[in-house]
């Protein structure tokens, strides 16, 4: 049986070094998946996990138990946090203050259920990077606009035109896969 949350933090604020590894055995691809959502490029990803887990075990005698969950939501915090300054260090970062001037079909009339997971991926991929990131900050990352404008530095607004133009380019991706699988 795997150890709780609680176990794994108590070992390791004990001072047991096996449970450092244990953490990064148990979080790492968890934390790679997080990053993967704002940085597209693996070997940046891997960069980002290496520093989240660097920050992790410098902090984590500090880290307060919650409950189970709570030292998975800190790992996917801390890794959220380093892909963020990542992208804004890197100038990876172009944001939208007005909603977009074009026009989709509705897009809540998309048949999502006929995409694969594996194109609808791909096609969240294809956005612009700081599109991209928004989607996966509100939409896996569950963040209002206003954490995700508090977090990016930038205004509600700004979140949301941003938000509202990679709806309709994935609208389009969608409708154009669409119709392409009906030929």
């Amino acid at each position: 049986m795997q150890e709780t949350e609680r176990q794994l933090v108590e070992a390791i604020q004990a001072g047991d070094r096996e449970a450092l590894r244990r953490l990064y055995e148990r979080f790492s691809r968890y934390a790679m998946g997080v990053s993967l959502r704002i940085v597209p490029e693996r070997e940046d990803a891997l960069d980002i996990v290496q520093d989240t887990f660097v920050s992790i075990l410098t902090t984590i005698g500090s880290f307060e138990y919650r409950g189970e969950g709570s030292l998975r939501n800190w790992v996917a915090k801390i890794t959220t946090n380093r892909a963020l300054d990542w992208m804004r260090d890197h100038g990876r970062l172009l944001f939208y203050d007005q909603l977009p001037d074009e026009t989709a079909e509705e897009e809540d009339e998309t048949p999502l259920e006929e995409i694969p997971p594996d194109i609808l991926s791909e096609m969240i991929d294809r956005l612009p990077d700081t599109s991209r990131m928004i989607v996966n900050l509100r939409t896996f990352g569950q963040m209002s606009h206003k954490e995700i404008a508090d977090r990016l530095g930038i205004s509600d607004k700004t979140s949301m035109s941003t938000f509202s133009r990679a709806r309709i380019q994935l609208a389009n991706m969608i409708r154009e896969y669409l119709n392409s699988q009906r030929i």
